[in-house]
């Protein structure tokens, strides 16, 4: 293998949990595969080494706003290509989708191919301070894509969003079905007897973690013996939750916390319906893979949640920032558990046919290598 490819995160589990079977096409198709992000050689190479990945750590901070720390990434991300050379560049997430291609193109490589998966707090908020990240932003996407041969999209929102503030203007666009979802790997489990919900997210605001939470509260009054469940991490997001937030809701049996796991297969098997009321995704990897284990959707009319559910088929719609009406979507089902069977193998249908990984990375190689 002669031909070397490198993948840019500024979040190294994304890379290893997200885009491993991406990486296994490449290779597949001849190619040597380097993984570039943020977390430290010794923790991640011999992982990534027993996939036959050689991993390079990149000094990147996700969610700060520091030039200085962005320079030093800057000149981070410089090094590492200039060490490995890669004939071909995928990078996702803000920061190394800028900075990776802006070093790219200084070292004189324009096969830079960025997945634009979600477009973050900044075009979420209309704080000042959002406005002043969301104007840097926009800035530094333009100059930094102008040579890319194309860009991914996982909806038409994000993709309409990037053409009107001109972040792209002639570039190649590609819509992905999102990241995928791996069909062998999440496969339908028997429901449990009795109806149970069940978020998987980061805790941070802006993926509607707090309607979910006082959507339970208002469920436990009314059934207490349900269950409703929480997966997922704290994080550095500018609107991240804190413990105590979430504290009282523990405390008060409102929700079941079983923090950060590494393979939630095991409480998907837990639940008959997957919430996620999120105010903008690109395409949730959560959500496909509940939908490829056969689970009921509640999530949000908003971009990249609305993609994965036929309203009414497999699962509901809600508003963004309604915690009552997640309560109201969850009150359906429970009031007529008998639809939970049905429009959990309509979410398995609907994964088959359109968010199969293996059609989602062959659209990626075919236009990248």
């Amino acid at each position: 293998m002669n031909k070397t490819v490198a993948v840019l995160s500024s979040h190294t589990p994304s890379i290893f949990w997200f885009r491993m079977e991406m990486m296994q096409e490449f290779q597949k198709r001849g190619w040597r595969v380097y993984a570039v992000g943020n977390e430290p050689e010794t923790k991640w190479a011999e992982q990534f080494q027993s996939k036959d990945i050689i991993y390079r750590q990149i000094q990147v901070e996700r969610n700060g706003i520091n030039p200085i720390h962005d320079l030093k990434t800057l000149s981070s991300i410089k090094s590492v290509l200039r060490e490995i050379r890669p004939e071909k560049i995928f990078c996702f997430q803000a920061k190394t989708i800028i900075y990776g291609a802006i070093a790219a193109n200084a070292l004189g490589m324009t096969e830079v191919y960025p997945l634009i998966a979600g477009v973050g707090s900044a075009f979420l908020s209309d704080s000042p301070r959002a406005r002043l990240v969301r104007a840097a932003l926009i800035t530094e996407y333009r100059y930094a894509m102008r040579k890319c041969p194309a860009v991914f999209f996982q909806n038409e929102d994000d993709e309409q969003l990037f053409r009107r503030y001109r972040m792209i203007i002639r570039q190649k666009t590609v819509r992905l079905h999102g990241s995928g979802v791996n069909l062998e790997r999440f496969q339908v489990t028997p429901l449990p007897e009795q109806p149970a919900f069940l978020c998987i997210s980061r805790l941070i605001r802006d993926k509607g973690v707090m309607e979910y939470l006082e959507a339970c509260r208002m469920l436990k009054l009314k059934y207490p013996d349900v269950r409703c469940m929480l997966v997922g991490p704290y994080d550095s997001n500018p609107s991240a939750m804190k413990s105590e937030e979430l504290q009282p809701y523990i405390d008060s049996g409102v929700v079941e916390y079983f923090g950060e796991q590494k393979d939630v297969r095991p409480y998907l098997e837990q639940a008959s319906v997957f919430v996620l009321p999120s105010y903008r995704e690109g395409t949730p990897k959560t959500v496909l893979e509940a939908m490829a284990c056969g689970r009921v959707i509640i999530t949000t009319d908003a971009p990249g949640c609305r993609d994965t559910v036929k309203d009414g088929v497999n699962g509901y719609l809600v508003p963004v920032k309604n915690a009552f009406a997640v309560f109201s979507a969850i009150q359906r089902l429970i009031d007529f558990p008998e639809t939970i069977a049905k429009m959990g193998k309509q979410s398995r249908i609907i994964a088959e046919t359109r968010f199969d990984i293996l059609s989602v990375n062959n659209e990626i190689c075919q236009t990248m290598l």
